[in-house]
């Protein structure tokens, strides 16, 4: 099985299709050991994009990223790293978050020292700002870019008006604008990536790194008889988790889920991989961002590439027949 590569985007990168994150993982649900295993196996199926957060266990997660990065000593051009910003990481005071010079210039310099890298590939702002003029947070991340810190900035959960503000800012000002947004996308959560950003690939180029192809673990089929004891919902500091496994919705989409696991194995496979190479289908999709709490996890992840293919018309239209009427 090949690794397939899309550029991010309208820019000149090339991200691995399928890719991995560090989010509720590291540095709070497995430990360290087990966590390099993941991403070994993860760089040795040809992942290249790896994806962090100052706010992922309040640092720690990328400081494990950063112990596994220089211990495997790969070749710096192939990997890419990424870090946001805005919830803030170490240290959570009134200037410790949000989107002003002031927190993006350190936080940019803390991620890099957490993850042990020269410079971020890919640095988001994780949430918009309304307290921080736009023009503000485009000029700090033009000047990350020409100071050599970062080499692409992006978005994440931002709406499609704030990412066009933020676009015709850098171009009104001689700026950079953003290449990519990271938005959440899977077979129940549509709206956002299909409709709402739909002229923004071809009119500014967008990129997108998407997050949860799996909804938090509910298309994997482990809810369907209720929370398991080492699910991620009973993580401290995750229990809001647990309402999206437990509500009516929840239930709605789990009986959408079973109906999803007759489909996978009418084609010969499992659930999560059909439900990650539904994603991949998507050509405004740059890469899918995978997580997993065990290698054994990510080995059985990669063989969703294989399946978009055999995602033909007909079998599109099974899937939706069983997800439109629960996705949003």
């Amino acid at each position: 099985m090949d690794m397939i590569y899309n550029r991010l985007g309208s820019s000149g990168l090339q991200v691995s299709a399928l890719s991995f994150g560090a989010w509720v993982t590291f540095g709070q649900q497995v430990g360290e050991d087990t966590a390099k295993a993941c991403m070994k196996e993860a760089y040795d199926a040809g992942v290249n994009f790896f994806d962090n957060a100052e706010a992922y266990a309040g640092g720690e997660a990328e400081r494990v990223m950063g112990r596994i990065l220089a211990d495997m000593n790969w070749p710096r051009e192939s990997f890419v790293v990424s870090s946001k910003v805005f919830f803030g990481g170490d240290y959570r005071g009134i200037n410790g978050k949000g989107l002003s010079r002031k927190h993006v210039f350190e936080a940019c310099h803390a991620a890099l020292k957490r993850l042990q890298v020269d410079y971020l590939d890919l640095f988001f702002c994780h949430r918009a700002d309304p307290n921080t003029p736009i023009e503000e947070t485009v000029r700090i991340m033009t000047d990350l870019i020409q100071q050599g810190k970062i080499l692409y900035w992006g978005t994440s959960e931002w709406s499609a008006q704030e990412i066009m503000e933020a676009y015709a800012v850098a171009r009104q000002y001689n700026l950079v604008p953003p290449t990519m947004e990271q938005p959440q996308y899977n077979l129940f959560t549509r709206q956002r990536v299909e409709k709402e950003y739909a002229r923004l690939y071809k009119e500014i180029g967008l990129g997108t790194t998407i997050w949860s192809p799996l909804a938090s673990g509910l298309l994997t089929g482990k809810y369907n008889d209720g929370l398991p004891q080492d699910s991620r919902a009973n993580v401290k500091g995750l229990e809001w988790l647990r309402d999206k496994f437990t509500s009516e919705e929840a239930h709605r989409r789990i009986e959408g889920v079973k109906r999803l696991a007759t489909i996978a194995d009418e084609l010969g496979t499992k659930l999560p991989r059909l439900a990650l190479a539904w994603c991949l289908k998507n050509p405004n999709v740059s890469t899918v961002i995978t997580g997993a709490s065990k290698p054994e996890q990510v080995k059985d992840n990669m063989p969703a590439i294989e399946l978009v293919p055999k995602l033909t018309d007909e079998v599109m239209e099974k899937i939706h027949e069983v997800v439109e009427p629960l996705a949003e």
